[in-house]
């Protein structure tokens, strides 16, 4: 993170609005799991994410968001992005760099990275949503934004993702949107 404090949801939220991006933010009580979420988000329709925080040994950090019943095999998507061995990032890293506790990583945590310290590897399926749920650097509210919105996201910030397709088992290269 640069030396500018971390964004808040509201000030994430303000962004989104200047950038006229439409977003619809629904409060709950937090979660921290995928499995708290699924109990917890009721009527809160669209695709939810797991998001992973991972790093090498060359200090090379990525945040993986993928659909939430994913499986990811970490050793397929390391030869997929061409990188070292991957591991999760500890949560004093993941603050350093997203401005953001472990239970609240989303893509909108990107807002916090000045120094494009993280890239984003974005699960395909993402991009066609029509509605697609995220945590606006919180865990007790979640966000939905469409895909096509998620990604003017990225384009707004200069900090585009790189697109998997997760239903290809091939390995193959990533898309750089």
């Amino acid at each position: 993170m640069s030396d500018k404090p971390a964004k808040t949801p509201q000030q994430l939220l303000e962004a989104l609005a200047e950038m006229q991006i439409t977003t619809t933010t629904t409060a709950h009580e937090a979660v921290k799991t995928v499995a708290q979420n699924q109990a917890l988000r009721g009527s809160i329709s669209g695709l939810h994410s797991k998001n992973l925080f991972l790093k090498d040994k060359k200090g090379h950090q990525w945040l993986v968001v993928a659909h939430e019943e994913r499986t990811i095999d970490l050793k397929a998507l390391r030869k997929r992005l061409g990188a070292q061995t991957l591991s999760f990032g500890k949560p004093q890293l993941l603050f350093e760099s997203l401005g953001v506790e472990p239970g609240s990583v989303s893509p909108f945590s990107i807002i916090n990275d000045g120094q494009r310290r993280v890239q984003v590897v974005l699960d395909k399926i993402f991009t066609t949503a029509d509605q697609a749920n995220f945590h606006p650097l919180i865990n007790t509210q979640t966000t939905a934004i469409s895909g096509v919105d998620l990604l003017k996201f990225f384009a707004h910030l200069d900090h585009p993702p790189l697109i998997i397709d997760f239903d290809c088992a091939d390995i193959t290269p990533v898309e750089n949107t």
